[in-house]
C-alpha cells in the first residue's frame, strides 16, 4: 500500500506541475506571464497544498518549467522557482488556519513570497534587459514589489478562493489527499 501512496503522490504532483505550466503560457500567450505585471492564472493553483503535501513539489516543478521562457532566463528559473516552493510550503504550514471549513490564509504566501523574490528581479532588470544587481535600487524594489504582489494578491484571492470553495463543495479534496 505505501507504493500506492507513492505512485499517487508523484501523479498528483505531475498533473498539478502540467497545469501550471500551462496555465502559465495561458497567460504569457496575453503577455501576462513575465516582467513587472503579472497575472499568471496558474498562480490560483498556489492554494492546492492547503489540500495536499503533493502540490507543494508540483507547483515548484510547473513554476520552473513555465519560468523556461521567462526573459529573466535562469534567474528567475532559480529564484521564481525559489519563490513558489517556499510559498508552497508555508501554504501547506497555514492550512489549518480556516474560516467557514475555508484555509483563509492560504493565498497569502504566494503574494507574500512572489512579490519580496520576483519584485527584486524585477528591480535588478535595466531598461535595457540586462540583469545585475547593480541595476538595483530601493524605489525600483518597491515599484517591483508592489506589482507583482497586487498581481498576485487579485489572482490568488479572486481566483484562489473560488477554487478552493469548488474543491470543498464537490468534495475533490477527499480524492486528492495524500
Amino acid at each position: 500500500m505505501k507504493n500506492a501512496n507513492k505512485v499517487r503522490f508523484l501523479a498528483l504532483s505531475a498533473v498539478i506541475a502540467a497545469l501550471y505550466a500551462v496555465l502559465t503560457y495561458a497567460a504569457a500567450a496575453l503577455n501576462l506571464a513575465y516582467g513587472p505585471f503579472q497575472f499568471r492564472f496558474s498562480e490560483a493553483l498556489t492554494v492546492l497544498p492547503a489540500f495536499t503535501p503533493a502540490a507543494i513539489p508540483g507547483l515548484a516543478v510547473g513554476c520552473l518549467i513555465s519560468n523556461l521562457a521567462s526573459p529573466l532566463g535562469i534567474v528567475d528559473w532559480v529564484f521564481g522557482t525559489l519563490a513558489t516552493l517556499l510559498a508552497a510550503g508555508s501554504t501547506y504550514m497555514l492550512r489549518h488556519v480556516k474560516w467557514n471549513g475555508i484555509s483563509i490564509l492560504a493565498p497569502l504566501p504566494p503574494v507574500i513570497f512572489n512579490a519580496l523574490i520576483v519584485g527584486f528581479e524585477v528591480s535588478c532588470l535595466s531598461d535595457t534587459g540586462v540583469f545585475s544587481f547593480a541595476n538595483a535600487s530601493l524605489a525600483g524594489f518597491i515599484s517591483g514589489a508592489i506589482s507583482v504582489g497586487v498581481g498576485e494578491l487579485v489572482v490568488c484571492y479572486v481566483l484562489g478562493i473560488p477554487l478552493m470553495l469548488a474543491i470543498r463543495r464537490t468534495k475533490l479534496h477527499e480524492l486528492v489527499l495524500c
